[in-house]
């Protein structure tokens, strides 16, 4: 009788363990695809900071080329023709 418990005990270890196994295996294939996923998302951010800079560089190129078209024309000259033409 006390062989039988013996089995019993040691199958139910054996079972308990193969569970771990099966569970630890689990949590080592979420953490490579989060790793995965992290890296992609890294790879995204730099992609978007690029596209940021490029963006705000075009912005600012543009604002520059604004003021200078509005600065070379003299509103005054302007005003000056429009009053003279009433």
């Amino acid at each position: 009788m006390l062989t039988y418990i013996l089995i019993i005990l040691c199958l139910s270890l054996a079972g308990v363990a193969g569970l771990q196994m099966m569970y630890m295996f689990y949590l080592d294939r979420l953490d490579k695809e989060r790793k995965k996923r992290l890296h992609e998302l890294e790879l995204r951010c730099k992609d978007l900071g690029k596209r940021l800079a490029d963006a705000e560089y075009r912005i600012d190129e543009q604002n520059q080329m604004l003021e200078a078209l509005y600065n070379e024309t003299d509103d005054g000259e302007v005003w000056a023709d429009v009053i003279d033409d009433r």
